[in-house]
């Protein structure tokens, strides 16, 4: 018998209501790059802050050439078992939502509703004024990049940047106070491919398992909340996920 497996299929039958955080280890098996583990890509170039974007021409033309650069893994990546798993537990209503780090825009492909999927970092799939919050598209900006080596910038005269939260840049409000509302609502907190030590998000776990939830964390590598976690599966993600709520 596999105790923690069948472990965790218990708690997660038996909870009125579980709390989904997602990190870069569940899209990772999609072929999307970490950020912070060895090799990942913040060991390769240095992340630029949010301060440099805004007052340098050369750092916001180096963010877009990354992000450009970074198109043909995002277009090919699709929803793996773990992220179908996620979005089985919402369709259910043992969840309501999901918590998470990334970017990628994965859990909405997946099927989980844009209303129910709450992103503490943003979202790299689309890109917005800083100013007017416009709405643009990648690919359109993409051709006028590659073509003219033009920085984007929207009609109102405001810099445009992927629809992320950079180092050096607020978080968003309303994201932290949806997050903040879940944990603190859930009776199981499952923390999914996230090393927990990037805060202020990295709280949210840590919040709910104060509040009397049961923590169960499954990430391949420790974490920065290892001790005070009630299950660790050190696992790969889909599989496990998949098996625990019987998912293909």
């Amino acid at each position: 018998m596999d105790r923690p497996l069948e472990e965790l299929r218990y708690l997660i039958d038996t909870a009125n209501r579980i709390a989904l955080f997602t990190g870069a280890g569940i899209s990772t098996e999609s072929g999307i790059p970490d950020f912070r583990s060895p090799g990942g890509l913040w060991t390769k170039q240095v992340p630029i802050d949010f301060s440099d974007f805004l007052r340098s021409d050369e750092a916001r033309r180096e963010t877009w050439r990354r992000r450009f650069a970074m198109e043909p893994i995002l277009r090919e990546a699709t929803p793996n078992r773990g992220h179908r798993a996620v979005a089985e537990l919402i369709r259910q209503g043992k969840a309501s939502t999901v918590i998470t780090q990334n970017i990628d825009g994965l859990h909405q492909d997946s099927g989980i509703p844009d209303d129910k999927v709450i992103e503490l970092h943003g979202n790299t799939t689309y890109a917005h004024c800083l100013d007017c919050g416009a709405r643009y598209e990648i690919e359109a900006l993409r051709v006028d990049f590659e073509q003219d080596r033009i920085v984007p910038h929207c009609a109102c005269g405001g810099w445009v940047k992927t629809a992320t939260i950079s180092f050096g840049q607020s978080m968003p409000l309303d994201e932290m106070r949806r997050a903040e509302r879940e944990t603190l609502l859930a009776d199981l907190f499952i923390a999914i491919g996230s090393s927990l030590v990037v805060y202020p998000a990295a709280g949210f776990p840590a919040l709910a398992k104060r509040n009397g939830a049961t923590l169960v964390i499954l990430n391949l590598q420790e974490t920065g909340l290892d001790d005070i976690a009630d299950l660790i599966m050190r696992r790969p993600i889909g599989d496990t996920l998949g098996a625990a709520v019987d998912v293909d």
